[in-house]
């Protein structure tokens, strides 16, 4: 607060291309697949960057994301794995200047290959040189000196709740989460606390300018996400994940409808009592819309 003064806002987005949909690819087949084109599924390879600068023009903080797990190391060392890396290259490239990143939505998403330290460092000069790209031989938009915000909580529905004998069956089991996850929820139910039947799920947005939307969605936001929100955006839209709270992976429809870990399996990890419901998908881009289109009516 001590540093405040006055800051221009400038804002473009870049590509890299090493995340890779997790679900449609195996990990030991990624570069084979990478070298013969032959990725399948869907991701977003956007570098969202938005760029602050001083009255002098000094570049003073680098904001920007990328849809994808920061999961290339699998060690017990403390690591800020790729993005970082991002973080440490930019800052030195840009003496003075502080680096933020966000996660996008990016949870069915892994950087592939991965497993080595070596990986993580060359991802993250990667990710920075994206976004040096797009600061340096790109003409970035300034944005409008002004904000407008709207933040809300919607009650996302879960699907059919399991019965207290299903949830007994389950305590017994011979699956330690599948067990642990039941036996907690027979505690809540014996202490007179009913199994909930939505979560508060949520959304914000801010509009910076009149050309900028960041979206933020709480939880494990995967994919389909933000490019489905993008599209539907009249403005230039920024979508984060894992944004005010993170109670679980957020399928979309169609990875529901495939189920596996993401469409379903985490919830026991997550303690949550069921899946999400059908509507999932459609609650949280109609929600997005309501706000920008409140926002937009100012």
């Amino acid at each position: 607060m001590s540093r405040m003064e006055p800051s221009s806002l400038a804002w473009g987005v870049g590509q890299t291309n090493f995340a890779v949909n997790r679900r449609s690819n195996k990990e030991p087949d990624g570069p084979k697949l990478r070298t013969l084109g032959q990725l399948a599924g869907p991701s977003d390879h956007d570098v969202p960057v938005l760029a602050v600068r001083n009255t002098k023009g000094d570049l003073t903080s680098i904001l920007f994301g990328y849809a994808c797990h920061a999961t290339v190391l699998s060690d017990l060392q403390w690591s800020g794995d790729y993005p970082g890396y991002a973080q440490m290259e930019l800052e030195t490239r840009h003496p003075g200047c502080v680096a933020l990143f966000f996660a996008g939505c990016g949870a069915d998403q892994n950087p592939i290959p991965r497993r080595t330290v070596e990986l993580a460092s060359h991802y993250g000069r990667q990710l920075a040189s994206a976004v040096d790209q797009t600061l340096l031989t790109t003409e970035m938009k300034i944005a409008a000196p002004s904000l407008s915000c709207k933040y809300r909580e919607i009650d996302l529905a879960f699907d059919k709740l399991p019965t207290t004998e299903e949830l007994r069956t389950q305590a017994a089991s011979g699956s330690l989460y599948e067990s642990l996850r039941a036996k907690q929820l027979l505690e809540g139910i014996d202490a007179g606390k009913p199994l909930p039947t939505s979560y508060p799920y949520p959304i914000s947005l801010w509009q910076i300018g009149a050309d900028l939307n960041l979206v933020a969605l709480g939880g494990e936001v995967v994919v389909d996400y933000s490019l489905r929100i993008k599209g539907k955006m009249p403005q230039a839209t920024f979508v984060a994940g894992y944004a005010h709270d993170v109670m679980a992976y957020i399928p979309s429809l169609r990875v529901l409808k495939e189920g596996g870990y993401e469409g379903g399996g985490a919830m026991v990890y997550y303690g949550l009592p069921a899946i999400w419901a059908d509507q999932v998908e459609e609650n949280i881009v109609d929600e997005v819309l309501r706000q920008a289109a409140e926002l937009g009516s100012r």
